[in-house]
């Protein structure tokens, strides 16, 4: 969009605009919820535009001659009524069929000539902030603004497109028993979620998610919030060539011949903790699809480290903000992203970590389409071992418990069998035991302090 075409879309053609609101239903119909009185410059205009919003919201219908006459005089300003009595007149002098036909072929472009106008006349602070990211959403959003003239899924008349086969690519995961249950894989638009304690390898799963993914001819992005890109891609290095991540250093000719040969390529993007937001995300995809790099799988290590553009709330609230806007780019680019969250105090203890857990909000939960738990206590990372729950799964089943084995030397995890009900039941029982343990301990240890002192006392 040139210079020359934000400057066409003026006072002329704006009270064309408010005529057709006014005596075009239909129009008024397909337009009402992308308008706003912000596009109009004249202040009269603004008010028109205002009214016949507020009364469609409510009748359904472009507001008579003698509604807005009846508005207008509870209008304090004089000066405006004059205005507006002056706008209507033209408004209605200019219902040429003709010129309306023109209006309504252009109507898209003044939407998006406008939008632009506002982007431009915001960026000027982000400018000086050197917010580039933001600058380039604003410009984007703008430019994609305009009618929407899909409706949704026509139920009666579309039958047929319901029992279509679904051109669905989903990006499968290294292990076979979560692609079953997915349907082969995370697909467009899902959002996947790793729930886990602190230092179980929460972390190491998304680098196996990645770099099996890369493995398969899949296009990857890593987002880091908390390691370092030299860091992350090491971890990658370890699991491709299953060489100790402490070790890898040694072996780069070895890590060299086998990234070469990999089908799929992986970009890893780090930012400092707290400093990105969604929109970030969003702004450095489409930065890479601009350069030819068409991502297949987003990671991003963790969603909870990212910023809300809702600040000085609740942290609760802040979280809840950034778990939907993440599901969100999910579904707006059509790609799947796989992200990581901690778990509480008390999952942080148990042998199966279940929904309830969930760290700061059950509805992170919620939001996902697939939730997974890894569970690993000390013991687990002295033996390898650990155990997935499935949580919740928007494709089917969900509630089974495995044991695994984990390697956090190179990020190989790997999914053994399934545990029966009993064996559940047990792991449960086990860990509640060793919780009331501890509490009876803790109980010990007060009671013989307290004695102690009353003696000392006496």
């Amino acid at each position: 969009m040139t210079l020359s075409s934000i400057e066409q879309y003026g006072i002329s053609f704006q009270t064309k605009v408010v005529s057709a609101l006014l005596t075009d239903k239909p129009f008024l119909q397909n337009v009402n919820d992308i308008i706003t009185e912000e596009y109009f410059l004249n202040s009269a205009q603004k008010w028109i535009v205002d009214q016949i919003l507020k009364y469609y919201a409510k009748y359904h219908c472009p507001p008579t001659m003698d509604v807005l006459k009846v508005e207008m005089k509870r209008l304090d300003n004089e000066v405006l009524q004059v205005s507006i009595k002056e706008q209507l007149k033209e408004a209605y002098r200019s219902s040429d069929e003709s010129d309306l036909t023109y209006i309504k072929q252009e109507f898209t472009n003044f939407c998006k000539n406008q939008q632009l106008k506002k982007a431009l006349l915001n960026s000027v602070d982000l400018l000086k902030a050197g917010d580039y990211d933001s600058i380039r959403l604003l410009v984007d959003g703008a430019l994609r603004s305009g009618q929407d003239k899909n409706i949704g899924h026509e139920y009666n008349k579309d039958t047929e497109s319901r029992y279509r086969e679904e051109d669905r690519t989903p990006v499968p995961t290294p292990w076979n028993e979560i692609n079953g249950l997915l349907q082969g894989g995370l697909g467009e638009g899902d959002f996947g979620l790793i729930f886990g304690n602190p230092g179980g390898g929460k972390s190491w799963s998304l680098v196996a998610l990645g770099a099996y993914a890369v493995q398969a001819g899949f296009n990857v992005i890593h987002y880091t919030l908390e390691l370092g890109e030299g860091y992350v891609g090491r971890r990658y290095d370890s699991f491709f060539t299953q060489i100790p991540v402490n070790k890898i250093i040694k072996h780069k000719d070895k890590v060299g011949e086998v990234t070469s040969l990999l089908p799929g390529e992986l970009i890893i993007k780090e930012y400092p903790m707290g400093k990105a937001s969604i929109s970030t995300i969003e702004s450095h995809i489409k930065k890479c699809i601009d350069l030819d790099f068409k991502p297949d799988l987003i990671i991003i290590d963790y969603v909870d480290l990212l910023s809300s553009k809702r600040r000085n709330r609740e942290r609760k609230e802040e979280i809840d903000d950034i778990y939907t806007c993440t599901k969100g780019l999910a579904r707006e680019l059509k790609l799947p992203i796989w992200s990581v969250s901690q778990v509480n105090r008390a999952g942080a203890k148990d042998s199966i970590i279940e929904g309830d857990k969930a760290a700061g909000s059950y509805d992170k939960m919620m939001i996902a389409d697939f939730a997974i738990s890894l569970s690993r206590q000390k013991k687990d990372k002295v033996n390898g071992t650990g155990r997935f729950h499935i949580m919740k799964n928007r494709y089917g089943m969900d509630g089974m418990t495995f044991n695994a084995k984990v390697d956090t030397s190179t990020g190989h995890i790997e999914i053994l069998n399934e545990l029966t009900e009993e064996e559940e039941e047990a792991e449960l029982k086990s860990t509640k035991k060793a919780s009331d343990s501890n509490f009876d301990n803790l109980d010990k240890e007060y009671l013989a302090k307290q004695f102690f002192e009353l003696n000392n006392r006496s």
